[in-house]
């Protein structure tokens, strides 16, 4: 389902401030897959003029969980969020241009859900690579709330 052919942008399922802010575009989504896209710009950029790795692996929890999430399409915002618990990521090589970042679920729980990501850059060449495991969440913990979001057009 993910591949390099061109697809527009759609809107996220759910608003995510710090996604929005990094400029990340959703593309694809469904059957247990997420593809991600982002063009690198001035902001993203670390001392060496690529893209910084807190960039790419943002890239890649983003795409990850929005992979764990997809199996649930049919319900209003994806049904239950996702949480990361841990996640290992591999640098091949610098990102640069627009990267796109691919997410798979490769196994899932009723909580549970492990996945893997990649993040390919200019000429499709693999960036990195990362696994990770979310855990499924159907509500915040007792005495939680969420926060209201604040600022311009909130």
């Amino acid at each position: 389902m993910c591949t390099a052919i061109d697809a527009a942008a759609m809107e996220f399922p759910v608003h995510i401030p710090f996604v929005q802010q990094l400029g990340f575009e959703l593309h694809a989504i469904g059957d247990g897959e997420a593809e991600l896209r982002l063009t690198i710009a001035e902001q993203h950029l670390n001392s060496w003029r690529v893209a910084h790795g807190g960039v790419v692996m943002t890239l890649l929890d983003v795409a990850m969980a929005h992979a764990a999430r997809s199996v649930n399409r049919h319900l209003p915002d994806l049904g239950p969020g996702v949480v990361t618990v841990e996640m290992k990521t591999s640098f091949m090589r610098p990102g640069e241009g627009e990267l796109r970042a691919v997410g798979r679920l490769l196994h899932r729980s009723t909580t549970m859900a492990f996945c893997e990501g990649s993040v390919f850059g200019a000429g499709d060449k693999l960036c990195a690579h990362a696994t990770g495991t979310f855990k499924y969440l159907r509500a915040l913990p007792a005495g939680r709330q969420l926060k209201p979001l604040g600022g311009e057009g909130d």
